[in-house]
């Protein structure tokens, strides 16, 4: 299976796994895993396609952000302040195993980094990238300028659909680069792989 490998660098990296073939059976996981939690939700196709906001808000108190331009503060710092934190990775490099992240106003990526019980990264296998390079290329010319064209930015990226133009555009989403080597300290942070494509 495409994830076999990766899935021994991230283990090997001290990163907790799983994978499944679909995301119905990806989805049915967390459902099982997450209950009577709070629970945060970055902004990510990855889970909305998979129903987690709604089918996660049945049993738990969901507060989720980044699906629309305008947003409520109070709703991204209760999603800050959740036990659980759900977000997606923009790409997973699968020779180092990091996991890549770009963030515009920086909430979803500080959420991944301090504050949560537990941290899940929910990644379709069209994020993996060969290597860091290529993640790095990938984030910047793939996922960035789709949910630019998502959220109705105002840049050459939003506007051509093509790749990053490292432009100055107050409404530039390419602001902040995470990148997880390794889980950070006093967090659980679990990848959730799916042999599926989902989201950007």
């Amino acid at each position: 299976m495409l994830f076999d490998e990766l899935k021994k660098k991230l283990e090997a990296n001290g990163f907790a796994v799983s994978v499944f073939a679909g995301g119905e059976e990806a989805a049915a996981y967390l459902n099982r895993e997450i209950d009577h939690k709070t629970v945060g939700m970055g902004g990510s196709m990855t889970l909305a396609e998979l129903g987690l906001r709604e089918s996660l808000a049945e049993h738990n108190v969901v507060f989720s952000h980044g699906f629309t331009r305008c947003e409520a503060r109070e709703t991204q710092e209760l999603a800050a302040e959740a036990e659980i934190y759900l977000l997606s990775a923009n790409a997973i490099a699968a020779d180092g195993g990091e996991i890549l992240n770009i963030d515009g106003t920086g909430n979803r990526v500080a959420s991944s980094l301090f504050g949560h019980k537990k941290v899940y990264f929910v990644v379709g296998r069209n994020k993996i990238a060969p290597d860091f390079h290529s993640a790095l290329h990938r984030l910047r010319n793939v996922a960035a300028p789709k949910n630019a064209q998502r959220l109705g930015r105002k840049t050459p990226c939003a506007a051509r659909g093509d790749r990053c133009y490292d432009c100055d555009s107050p409404e530039r989403i390419c602001r902040a680069l995470v990148v997880h080597y390794r889980p950070v300290n006093q967090m659980e942070m679990e990848v959730v792989l799916i042999d599926q494509e989902l989201g950007y």
